[in-house]
């Protein structure tokens, strides 16, 4: 008993510690940090390499496709290999929908490659060592993946032995309009709180602040596990 009453008691110690950091700006520091901490382009790639990570259309899949589209029209020499696990025979699987969107978008289905069997980032890494009969490890890639995951990324192609890792996280920009309103002159019913109108840092901030720190925590582990697995 005694035991449970002390895992409640840090239970909750560590609850309003991750609400405390939700007010602060750790956790988007932190996840910045994931994003940006090994993600260089220093090269132009011979390879875009969009590592999957949902269905779609999905938020993660949509944002990865945009920048891959950005970049594939910036280096245009380069071949886009989508990893994403799938049916490439299926016309609505979710690889074949992300070339069909890269595609109205301008990129040419020549330049677009498939890796459709890596279901993790190692996964995917071993098999782009030597794909379509050409040895990956000493071109130079560019990866785009979402920020928690960049780090990770390029570790893990870096310990399956490619030379020349660079990497775009991606970020999703913020809305530059003013978000404030006076609730009062919104009607309504009157409640005996202050307004919140004007408090975007209570609106969006903590509550975002509360995704980073899930995206962070889950992230670490994933980071602690590769290591442990020497996959990193």
């Amino acid at each position: 008993m005694r035991l449970f009453q002390r895992l409640v008691f840090a239970s909750g110690i560590l609850f309003l510690i991750i609400l405390g950091l939700s007010f602060t700006t750790v956790p988007y520091y932190a996840y910045h940090w994931l994003g940006t901490s090994l993600s260089e382009v220093k090269e132009k790639p011979a390879y875009i390499v969009m590592l999957g990570g949902g269905g779609m259309p999905s938020e993660s899949n949509l944002m990865r496709a945009w920048f891959v589209v950005d970049a594939a029209l910036q280096f245009p020499e380069s071949k886009v290999i989508i990893s994403i696990p799938g049916n490439l025979n299926d016309s609505l699987s979710t690889p074949k929908r992300v070339a069909t969107d890269l595609i109205k978008r301008g990129i040419s289905k020549d330049r677009i490659l498939f890796e459709q069997h890596g279901t993790n980032t190692r996964w995917q890494a071993l098999n782009l060592r030597l794909f379509h009969g050409r040895l990956l490890t000493q071109k130079p890639l560019l990866i785009v993946t979402s920020p928690e995951h960049t780090r990770r990324s390029v570790l893990c192609f870096q310990k399956a032995g490619f030379t020349r890792v660079n990497a775009l996280p991606a970020f999703e920009n913020t809305l530059e309009a003013d978000l404030s309103f006076d609730d009062d002159k919104l009607g309504g019913n009157q409640l005996p709180i202050p307004n919140i109108g004007k408090s975007k840092s209570f609106r969006y901030q903590f509550w975002n602040h509360l995704k980073y720190e899930i995206l962070i925590a889950r992230e670490l582990a994933a980071l602690g596990y590769y290591k442990l697995r020497g996959w990193i």
